[in-house]
């Protein structure tokens, strides 16, 4: 339990009550607002004091070189790394020539609030100058989910007790100073001065500011307009240079009047259009919101996320900060992929430049399983991102020698971006959890035009990846050598489990998908020769098992290696990866993140057919105590595999890991950005773990079962135009087909109709009690 809490603990709200400067750059992250094509990071209105600066479009990267002791064939020659552009939101307060920074006089009270529901941030502020004048500052932000290319300020100033001349600074402002990184292999690169100018114009209230990447070239164009309001008298001015524009509004207010400033900001990029095209578009942009105004963009961001959270909700009754997390989670990643359009869903969202702003896995594996229930239409539009950038992928193949596309472990653009290729180039996986996503979105919509024009190209080309990775030996068995698969800690292995289990249903899916679409199929070149050679590696594909002790192993030949030492292991020393060569964890049985449990999860059709319930609980237990956590991908997988086998008080700690990960800071890196796979993974262990929320083929099976401290947990699914809400207790489910036509589903293993006529419930057995398995020294969850 989290006893000193940052944030105050409320159903649909996360606020902050005082103003702590030694973790201002955490709730940076927290209070961050994006849209998936805007993303601004929760500063003070202000701009000084801060953590990290952060005004991110998505898509806007710059390239450095990637610097390499010894050369080898194949290695990246550049990397990319998300950048800093253009503030938009800059509104710096002088009282009485007193700047408003907070470091400084005396800050009588300070509170912001983010609410989840209308989705702004709020901001109330009491301060005394050093000179002894005392104004209240409000503000309200937002970035539009409906309005793409904006984000909006309702900035007011108000004298308490004297009259007080008041000078309001409306800036952007581009090339921002950024702290140095902390030497945090995950931190950003912070690129010194990657914009260069191209106009800067300031007419009246109107300010706009165009650049280009230096390397990347890619151009940017922010604009700004401004409805200012007071009922006294204001004098204003506006300027502009190459990497500054400012309007500047000056007022003499009396205790009790007040100086409102309503600041809209548009923002675009491009690679191939041109400035007086960029110009242009931000400036429409504007005109729009105006249309609309700030009430309209208000009304319509808290229409949105209405609409939003009646077919996406969970309501957990039993744990309050759960009940905040699980909303906040949605809420974020909702965030990250709204209007992505195209453009990939990075590992931070747009919150933070942590990981260099890269995509990785993690979006079609743990994001994008959330959002094909909630939200599927960014789902449609991430996975048309991935086919955009095929051409890549396939260059890459051809570059490893390769058929298909070897889609990269890490990007911006589409190209491969890491440096580190055990951990890197060789975790090929990551090709089939994007199948995996396309066929989940596909079985979950029924969007038939999608998989003709996105998700066939997409199983077809990583299908020829892994039948020209893998051979057959000369017994016909299938095998996949050399990858590493989701644990970092165990790289190039020979048949990795959830590996060969992903390719394998890939392979398959490839080969339903032609036999669905055959003239498509034709177009993309394929044959029924090269479709039967996908099955006959799928049906063949070699899973290891030690007969011996009698369960799968993550990798052909892990259950032989030497265990770690966890014993004369600290507690300081984890993250291992941070304290030991990767040599010596790469040959020992450690695991940084779940492997084989998570190919139980995400596999489970296969285990179901190939093994009973002891068996999988015997896996679970093998693994528990050698798997570290030294990733939050971890523990959201570990609490689905865990409420499945009985475990669920286990699970219940687990999940509340994933689901404080940000809002209580447990890897001290959320100053970073959020770990938007973490906060989907929330959703994951409520819905998947307690919830037991399967999908098989076109249909969805429940097995629900409540930890104890849970006396209620409810959520909403999508599925193939319907909206199901499942409502659990302690010993019953009920199914309430809330829109769409009649469904069949099944409550633990038995068919159930659910139709529009009224709610079905049916009792839930018991689980099958079993020993709770250990965990590593130092590494078990806190207990709830």
């Amino acid at each position: 339990m989290i006893t000193n809490r940052t944030y105050a603990v409320e159903p649909w709200s996360v606020r902050e009550t005082a103003l702590n400067l030694d973790l201002l750059a955490q709730s940076e992250s927290v209070f961050a607002l994006s849209n998936g094509h805007i993303g601004w990071r929760g500063n003070l209105d202000e701009g000084e004091p801060h953590g990290l600066p952060g005004s991110y479009l998505n898509g806007v990267y710059e390239l450095h070189p990637l610097p390499y002791a010894e050369a080898g064939y194949g290695y990246p020659e550049s990397g990319q790394t998300v950048i800093n552009v253009t503030n938009g939101k800059l509104l710096r307060l002088l009282v009485d020539d007193e700047p408003f920074d907070l470091r400084y006089g005396r800050l009588v009270k300070h509170e912001r609030t983010l609410d989840l529901r209308r989705g702004v941030l709020e901001r109330t502020c009491e301060w005394t100058s050093p000179a002894g004048t005392t104004v209240r500052v409000r503000s309200t932000r937002l970035v539009s989910l409906t309005q793409r290319a904006i984000a909006a300020v309702s900035y007011e100033v108000e004298p308490v007790d004297s009259r007080t001349r008041v000078v309001i600074q409306s800036e952007l402002v581009a090339n921002e100073s950024l702290p140095d990184p902390d030497g945090d292999p995950r931190a950003s690169r912070a690129l010194r001065s990657p914009l260069e100018p191209e106009e800067d114009m300031a007419v009246g209230s109107r300010l706009r500011l165009l650049h280009r990447t230096r390397r990347s070239g890619l151009r940017v164009a922010v604009a700004a307009d401004h409805v200012v309001d007071t009922s006294g008298e204001i004098t204003t001015s506006s300027e502009s240079n190459e990497d500054v524009a400012r309007l500047t509004i000056t007022s003499v207010l009396e205790p009790g009047q007040r100086l409102r400033v309503r600041k809209t900001v548009a923002h675009g990029w491009s690679g191939a259009r041109s400035r007086p095209a960029m110009s242009d578009q931000v400036e429409a942009a504007l005109a729009a919101a105006a249309h609309s105004g700030w009430d309209g963009l208000v009304a319509e961001q808290r229409a949105y996320l209405d609409d939003f959270w009646a077919r996406a909700d969970v309501e957990v009754h039993g744990d309050e900060e759960i009940q905040q997390a699980v909303r906040f989670a949605l809420f974020h990643v909702l965030q990250a992929g709204a209007r992505a359009e195209q453009r990939a869903v990075p590992a931070k969202g747009l919150t933070g430049s942590g990981y260099d702003g890269h995509a990785f896995w993690d979006t079609e594996m743990f994001v994008l399983p959330v959002l094909t229930y909630t939200e599927p239409r960014a789902v449609a539009e991430a996975l048309r991102w991935r086919r955009d950038t095929l051409p890549a992928a396939r260059d890459r193949a051809t570059q490893l020698g390769l058929r298909g596309a070897a889609f990269p472990w890490r990007t911006i653009d589409g190209s491969e971006g890491s440096a580190y290729w055990p951990a890197g180039t060789a975790a090929f996986h990551v090709a089939a959890d994007i199948a995996h996503a396309a066929v989940r979105y596909t079985a979950a919509t029924g969007d038939t035009d999608f998989e003709r024009d996105t998700a066939l190209e997409l199983l077809v080309e990583t299908a020829r990846l892994w039948r020209s990775l893998g051979h057959h030996d000369h017994h016909g068995v299938f095998h996949i050598d050399g990858v590493t698969g989701p644990d970092e800690y165990s790289a190039i292995a020979d048949d990795n489990t959830y590996t060969n289990l992903m390719a394998r249903s890939n392979l398959l899916a490839a080969a339903d998908a032609c036999e669905r679409h055959p003239d498509d199929a034709a177009r993309l070149g394929v044959d029924d020769e090269e479709s039967a050679a996908w099955r006959d590696a799928a049906e063949s594909v070699h899973i290891p098992y030690n007969e011996e002790i009698g369960v799968h192993e993550q990798h052909a030949g892990f259950t032989r290696h030497q265990r770690w030492d966890f014993a004369r292991t600290a507690a300081d020393q984890y993250p291992l990866m941070l304290h030991f060569p990767y040599f010596d964890l790469y040959r020992k049985q450690v695991i940084k993140q779940s492997d084989l449990v998570l190919a139980m999860y995400t596999c489970g059709s296969w285990f179901d057919a190939h093994c009973d319930e002891d068996q999988i609980a015997r896996n679970f237990a093998y693994y528990e105590p050698l798997t570290v956590r030294d990733s939050s991908l971890s523990a959201c997988c570990q609490a689905v595999v865990a409420a499945q086998t009985g475990h669920l008080r286990l699970a219940y700690d687990y999940a509340a890991e994933a689901a404080l990960m940000d809002l209580a800071d447990l890897e001290h890196n959320t100053r970073d950005g959020l770990h938007i796979a973490s906060l989907a993974g929330t959703w994951l262990a409520l819905v998947a773990g307690f919830g037991g929320t399967r999908r098989e083929g076109d249909s969805l099976r429940f097995t629900p079962r409540l930890p104890e401290k849970f006396s209620r947990l409810a959520f909403r699914l999508q599925f193939r135009g319907r909206c199901l809400r499942v409502e659990v207790r302690a010993d019953r489910a009920t199914y309430t087909l809330l829109a769409g036509e009649p469904l069949t589903i099944h409550h633990h293993g038995t068919p159930l109709a659910v139709n529009g006529d009224g709610p079905v419930t049916r009792t839930i057995p018991a689980p099958e009690r079993r020993p709770t398995p250990e965990q590593p020294p130092h590494r078990r969850p806190n207990a709830r």
